[in-house]
């Protein structure tokens, strides 16, 4: 940091000086920027700010009525401070400059003794050649780690890490929804980190520009690429460098954005032959039919007239990324051993069955499976018989998390090409995604009819302009929320889900006529809308399921 008044006025050279400041140390705190000496009174044009001002002030004591003018003029130019050599029986300055001192926010300083200027310009030149050295070199290596982060395709977890690391405070990365996705506590206790952030990041507006901002004085940066802001990074602390803090956070917030682009799925080495061939035809890239039922045949996979896409997703809480069993408090692989655990059961649960299938991990939670039939009879009863099979093994076998094992099924549609059944993949496993959030699933497994407009905004949840609309018009809900007035969220719910029937509603929320009526009425106020008006309770609705499919 630039040194200050306070810290110049501590230099050996001055302290032999005997210096003494002259009205208020309001100012000591202001950084010098540079020295400047003058024996001229009229410098106010000379100066850009920031300048401490060194001067024998013999003008002054030719004619001591300017020295409030000249004291003034340096304030308003913007120096940091004035220090001026009082040698010998000079009252009449000694006391226009105390009456001048003492009006103003400018600190005016004497010394008493003879000092060179020339060795106070030196050494506060050096101190601040030094500092913008030192600035130049921590730039230099803020960019080189987070450059080799990005070549590297580091983890969203790593960056965050490398971020708090460097600034030296917890850092935590949120989405638009305002919930954690990764964290560094950075020897904070991460209860305390996290305790009611989504709460307290909503009192905490977001900006365009790195700035403070909120009750908690956050600093934060938005993370994505120009207008499609995705997340922000956010330093719940106080600092003492915020200039190097937000120069961290921005180049973190570039690498962030930047791996996104380009992150590639990983895939378990032990599943590498299947998950290359599944990669492969799910993208052809020139792949024929005819060299795709071949790559397959070579691993299992039967020729057939029928092939089907199905989706395996994980409901347990180690299982599901995200989730804080999954994130925390347990065996980071608890969720990859389960998925092998999976494939495992697969395998055996296919033995007995008239099919074969390749199997592999497709993402993190779920696992994909390209299933060849020799009819089309054979779906149903070959997937119940599947479903029926990998139940038993999950409870037969608990799941290293501890507990049996969940898996929600999402099933494509039944293809005659294999290639085509591929690319059925993504419609299955949004299926099984969707489904998961279902409440009362009693199906063995789920296709897309199963699903409908839920299953249409789970596709959508994460695009930025959607979760723009649900903060839109949820807003005022979401923020009494986090002020703690609480239920409104249900009594939303309830109200959409009895179709804006207010005796439905009485009904089911055990209100009375009165207390139902206003609760309604300060929710409608708090959500700037008519909720007789069937358009306002469509959007509402479609906002409401978005945000609770946001966990997905």
């Amino acid at each position: 940091m630039l040194p200050t008044v306070r810290s110049v006025l501590d230099l050996p050279v001055l302290r032999e000086a005997q210096p003494r400041l002259l009205g208020s140390a309001h100012g000591l705190d202001h950084a010098v920027r540079w020295v400047h000496v003058s024996e001229v009174l009229d410098v106010s044009g000379l100066l850009s700010g920031g300048e401490l001002v060194l001067t024998t002030g013999l003008e002054l004591e030719k004619d001591p009525g300017r020295t409030a003018m000249f004291v003034r003029s340096l304030q308003d130019a913007g120096a940091s401070g004035l220090i001026v050599e009082v040698i010998g029986d000079r009252r009449n300055s000694l006391d226009a400059l105390t009456l001048a001192a003492s009006s103003a926010a400018l600190p005016v300083v004497v010394v008493r003794r003879r000092v060179r200027f020339v060795e106070i310009t030196e050494i506060v030149h050096r101190l601040i050649v030094a500092e913008q050295l030192e600035r130049v070199e921590r730039a230099r290596a803020v960019h080189e780690a987070f450059t080799m982060l990005s070549l590297e395709s580091a983890g969203t977890g790593q960056v965050v890490e490398q971020a708090a690391a460097m600034i030296g405070a917890p850092v935590v990365l949120e989405d638009l929804s305002h919930l954690v996705l990764a964290y560094a506590a950075h020897q904070v206790d991460t209860t305390v980190l996290l305790d009611n952030w989504e709460r307290r990041s909503r009192t905490t507006p977001s900006t365009a520009q790195t700035s403070r901002t909120g009750n908690g004085d956050w600093l934060q940066t938005p993370v994505g690429v120009r207008r499609q802001v995705w997340g922000r990074l956010v330093v719940p602390a106080v600092l003492d460098d915020d200039a190097g803090a937000a120069m961290v956070l921005e180049r973190a917030a570039q690498t962030l954005a930047i791996n996104r682009l380009a992150e590639r799925d990983r895939r378990d080495l032990n599943q590498q032959a299947q998950a290359g061939l599944l990669n492969d035809l799910r993208q052809p890239r020139g792949l024929g039919e005819g060299e795709a039922q071949a790559r397959a045949a070579a691993l299992g996979l039967r020729r057939s007239p029928f092939y089907l896409p199905v989706v395996f997703r994980g409901t347990s809480p180690s299982a599901v990324p995200g989730t804080a069993a999954a994130d925390a408090g347990g065996d980071p692989l608890a969720g990859q051993q389960e998925e092998r655990l999976l494939l495992e059961q697969l395998a055996r649960a296919l033995k007995p069955l008239p099919c074969t299938a390749i199997s592999a991990v497709i993402r993190s939670g779920s696992v994909g499976t390209l299933l060849a039939l020799s009819s089309q009879q054979a779906e149903d009863k070959v997937l119940r018989a599947l479903a029926a099979a990998v139940a038993q093994e999950s409870e037969r076998e608990p799941a290293p998390g501890g507990g049996a094992g969940s898996w929600t099924i999402g099933v494509g549609r039944l293809q005659d090409s294999l290639l085509e059944a591929a690319a059925g993949i993504d419609e299955a496993a949004h299926v099984a995604e969707t489904a998961a959030t279902l409440p009362g699933q009693d199906r063995p497994f789920h296709r897309a009819t199963d699903i409908r407009l839920r299953g249409l905004l789970a596709l959508l949840r994460k695009d930025p302009r959607v979760q723009q609309f649900v903060e839109s018009e949820l807003q005022g809900v979401l923020e009494a929320e986090a002020r703690g007035e609480s239920g409104y969220l249900e009594m939303l719910g309830q109200f959409l889900e009895s179709g804006g029937n207010k005796t439905a509603l009485a009904r089911i929320s055990y209100l009375s006529r009165p207390t139902l009526y206003a609760r309604l009425s300060r929710l409608e106020e708090l959500l700037a809308v008519d909720l007789d008006d069937a358009e306002s309770r469509t959007s509402l609705h479609v906002a409401l399921l978005v945000h609770r499919l946001r966990t997905l």
